[in-house]
């Protein structure tokens, strides 16, 4: 049977001293910016920045739209229900996923962006960048396709998901916080 607390309920039960009102002034100050939580165990290298879900969460989300996606896609002419999957999905892969890995890259740091700029920039650079790769297929040798557009877009996508990951190592690494 799961137990149903309030938070103050549980921060009593839980930490004895500290209040409600205490846990809610800190998160104020943190969420003002007069004050920083550090990591005191950060991950030592690549893979544990990796491994570790509050340091790459962002990252494995967007391999599994991705993924999802895809699979979506193609079995969706044998499951007639993956067609509904395959339209929410491929929404979110064409229309937010590559501006946000983008945004991800650009502005490895969570403060020097608030969620809603992420959001705006992430979905305008979408809007700039999937044409721009249209445009890029549509001179190449293999066209304006649905395979074409589907491995370019992943590509791109992991790619610079990559290097969004990369850079927000190196800004810990650097001595700045993410948060």
């Amino acid at each position: 049977m799961v137990k149903e607390l309030s938070l103050e309920e549980y921060v009593k039960s839980k930490f004895g001293g500290i209040r409600y009102r205490e846990l809610r002034k800190l998160y104020d100050e943190v969420r003002s910016g007069r004050l920083t939580l550090v990591d005191v165990n950060p991950p030592n290298d690549f893979l544990g920045h990796i491994i570790r879900l509050e340091y790459s969460l962002w990252f494995w989300s967007v391999v599994a739209v991705t993924s999802v996606t895809i699979l979506s896609v193609a079995l969706s002419d044998y499951v007639w229900l993956l067609k509904y999957v395959r339209y929410v999905f491929g929404t979110i892969y064409v229309l937010f996923i590559p501006g946000y890995v983008t945004v991800e890259a650009l502005y490895p740091r969570e403060r020097d962006l608030t969620p809603l700029e992420r959001l705006a920039f992430s979905i305008g650079l979408s809007l700039a960048l999937v044409p721009l790769i249209g445009l890029l297929l549509n001179y190449s040798p293999w066209g304006i396709r649905l395979t074409p557009v589907m491995i370019t877009l992943t590509a791109y996508s992991i790619l610079t998901a990559a290097v969004g990951l990369y850079r927000k190592r190196q800004a810990l690494n650097s001595g700045y916080t993410l948060k």
